[in-house]
């Protein structure tokens, strides 16, 4: 049986996502865990619509897979040097759910990007987007890869060794913050 529960959260929906290839890595790295996927094709936020029809039932399930985790893996493209609009999203409908999921959650921030960067503006509009549900976001290592195309093998294993010693390092951490 799996020690902990990990939930990957991917702010990017397309299929040949390196921030999903990313996300995966990490969980692999992190095992032994369960490991969930959130499914973040999620209607656009609408105050009408939750006056008229309540909490969608994907908003509901993504807050009780945020609440019921031991850790959340959030991997996230930079989209106009900020988070995906599929990330934020999710985000804002999750605060609206009962109780805070997010609660002193342990949380390791990725990012894959084609650019050099590796998406360091995402990861920080993403942390400030964290801090009103006072989550445990680590502070690092930091992992950014830059020029993603070139960072996967066609498994989706990373083959840089510096990107996956720096992933393994954040996955360590993470499991030291879940037994704090």
């Amino acid at each position: 049986m799996a020690a902990h529960t990990l939930l990957g959260i991917c702010g990017s929906l397309r299929a040949g996502s390196y921030n999903h290839k990313l996300m995966r890595e990490a969980a692999r790295l992190f095992a032994p865990a369960e490991f969930i996927e959130a499914d973040l094709r999620l209607p656009l936020y609408d105050g009408d619509l939750e006056e008229a029809q309540g909490i969608p039932p994907g908003v509901q399930r993504l807050a009780d897979q945020i609440a019921q985790a031991d850790a959340v893996v959030i991997s996230g493209p930079e989209y106009n040097k900020s988070v995906s609009g599929v990330l934020k999203n999710a985000l804002d409908w999750v605060s609206r759910t009962e109780g805070n999921p997010w609660k002193d959650k342990p949380v390791a921030i990725l990012s894959a990007t084609g650019g050099r960067a590796g998406g360091e503006r995402t990861q920080f509009a993403l942390r400030l987007c964290l801090v009103p549900f006072r989550a445990r976001v680590l502070p690092g290592p930091e992992v950014l890869v830059g020029q993603a195309k070139e960072q996967f093998d066609e498994a989706g294993r990373l083959t840089n060794e510096r990107y996956e010693k720096a992933l393994a390092a954040l996955m360590d951490a993470l499991r030291t913050e879940i037994a704090r």
